[in-house]
């Protein structure tokens, strides 16, 4: 599968961005998908995952309350939408897919390429 990551942005601190991710192919729906992010200087991590079906979803600790994953099997999309950014969210954000459960970087197949996400204080 190929995915390509949108939406990215400069935002000011408190507002709200939605990402997307485009997928290709007919077996978007066999994955279970992710968003990381990668900030200058700091390893890649984990920000949300959600399984095949968009039944069930999780979230690190900082993303919790503010970020919402979510995904549309019929149209290959997958979102996150951020709300109250704040300026420790600035990072690029990376789209994943993983026949597994992509929470950590090792268990990931696929990775779209990366949308700049900066918010200003």
């Amino acid at each position: 599968v190929q995915l390509q990551a949108s939406g990215g942005g400069l935002v000011q601190a408190g507002d709200s961005l939605r990402l997307s991710c485009a997928a290709s192919g007919r077996t978007f729906s066999s994955y279970n998908m992710g968003w990381f992010r990668q900030a200058p200087g700091k390893e890649r991590e984990s920000v949300a995952t959600i399984t095949r079906s968009g039944d069930y979803t999780s979230y690190a600790e900082f993303a919790k309350g503010r970020f919402t994953i979510s995904r549309d099997n019929a149209k290959n999309i997958l979102y996150l939408q951020m709300n109250s950014l704040k300026f420790e969210d600035t990072a690029v954000y990376y789209c994943a897919a993983s026949s597994t459960w992509p929470d950590r970087v090792a268990r990931v197949n696929y990775w779209g390429e990366g949308t700049q996400v900066t918010v200003s204080s």
